[in-house]
């Protein structure tokens, strides 16, 4: 048996395409967006019409035809030239996976292509008030009414709702015990009568906004059904893998972003005649969140691999995204503290990707439950809840 860490010329080509593409806009145009009220869409639009955002989907509905790998890989150059796009995590990632796999012809021919090119953006919606990591505890409820499906319930974290035109909500069936995951996902058009949101308010610079939802007796067709009712877990589980692969991706280019500006900083500036960079107080930090950085990638691409060859990635993509939020927060820090106060000034953008930084922490899915999935499932350990 072979093994090839080489990622070959059409993933090199693909990386350096999306560089040249993001290098057009970079980081300071990201946080413009950002903190004048803006939006990324220019670029996602841009992206799209490249063949960028829908990398990862069939061809025949308008995909690139490859898989997870290359849309990590996109995502990553994206943050490491300083503009990632949060809702590739969603749309092509969730979205487009669960869809491309379980839809029926007609939705899929109906939702992939607009997806693929960017025309469209679909959010996904899961975490409630009451039920975060505990998704048996989820009570939006679908019921059959005739040949319609109502939708009640609340959901709150739901990013990027103000720029899709529908989203993929979870919702546990009507005759489904409490306690218990029967879930059920519907494709919810963002105007569709009873659906209503409200924006929360974030210690966060990111054009990307976050929303709580509101599905009072929201009324849709039959066919807004995805897959099979008695198959909601394994359609659920098929869009969370290439979530967490594409969370570890955000937060690797993130950590490229600020050790690359770090790096150059350390290099340039000189105190006492000697580049700052010459002192292990500086250099070694940064050198260690590059080890990070190193290890981190090498297992989201473990992860996108087992998720494309259709095997189970549960272990590496939980442990891609524990180890690439690690690596950017420690690498953000290391930036952070090399550019001493002008690390924190909002001219120079670096104190911006703190926050971010620590959001990987917690979102998609929190390092305790990370942690306990792999002592629960690598290392046979009891459940602690």
């Amino acid at each position: 048996m072979t093994l090839d860490f080489d990622e070959g010329d059409e993933l090199r080509d693909l990386r350096a395409a999306v560089a040249d593409l993001a290098g057009r806009y970079g980081h300071r145009w990201f946080l413009e967006q950002a903190r004048t009220g803006g939006t990324v869409q220019a670029l996602w639009a841009e992206a799209g019409k490249a063949g960028l955002l829908g990398v990862n989907l069939p061809e025949e509905h308008g995909g690139g035809g490859g898989g997870m790998v290359e849309l990590a890989v996109v995502l990553e150059e994206l943050g490491a030239a300083g503009c990632p796009l949060l809702m590739m995590v969603v749309s092509p990632a969730i979205c487009g996976t669960v869809i491309a796999r379980y839809g029926t012809a007609e939705q899929r021919d109906r939702w992939l292509p607009g997806i693929a090119d960017g025309s469209l953006t679909m959010a996904f919606a899961i975490t409630e008030p009451d039920a975060g990591s505990n998704s048996h505890e989820i009570t939006t409820t679908a019921r059959r009414d005739g040949e319609e499906w109502v939708l009640s319930g609340q959901k709150i974290w739901i990013s990027g709702v103000d720029v899709a035109g529908a989203v993929l909500v979870v919702a546990r069936l009507a005759d489904a015990v409490k306690g218990t995951l029967r879930p059920a996902l519907f494709v919810v058009p963002t105007d569709a009568p009873g659906l209503s949101r409200t924006q929360i308010p974030m210690e966060l610079v990111s054009p990307d906004n976050q929303f709580q939802l509101f599905l009072d007796d929201v009324r849709l067709p039959a066919d807004a059904l995805v897959g099979s009712p008695d198959a909601g877990i394994a359609q659920l589980f098929a869009g969370l893998n290439p979530e967490r692969v594409m969370g570890a991706a955000y937060s690797l280019g993130t950590a490229r972003l600020a050790l690359d500006r770090a790096a150059a900083y350390a290099r340039d500036r000189r105190v006492w005649g000697t580049p700052i960079g010459a002192h292990q107080g500086v250099s070694h930090p940064l050198a260690a969140a590059r080890v990070e950085v190193e290890l981190a990638r090498l297992m989201m691409l473990k992860a996108a691999w087992l998720i494309d060859s259709g095997q189970d990635a549960g272990t590496a993509a939980n442990s891609a995204k524990y180890a690439a939020a690690e690596a950017v927060v420690h690498a953000v820090d290391a930036a952070v503290q090399t550019h001493g106060g002008s690390g924190l000034s909002q001219d120079n953008g670096i104190g911006a990707l703190v926050t971010a930084s620590r959001f990987s922490r917690i979102a998609p899915v929190s390092r305790e439950m990370v942690l306990n999935f792999v002592a629960q499932h690598d290392l046979q350990l009891p459940r602690s809840y």
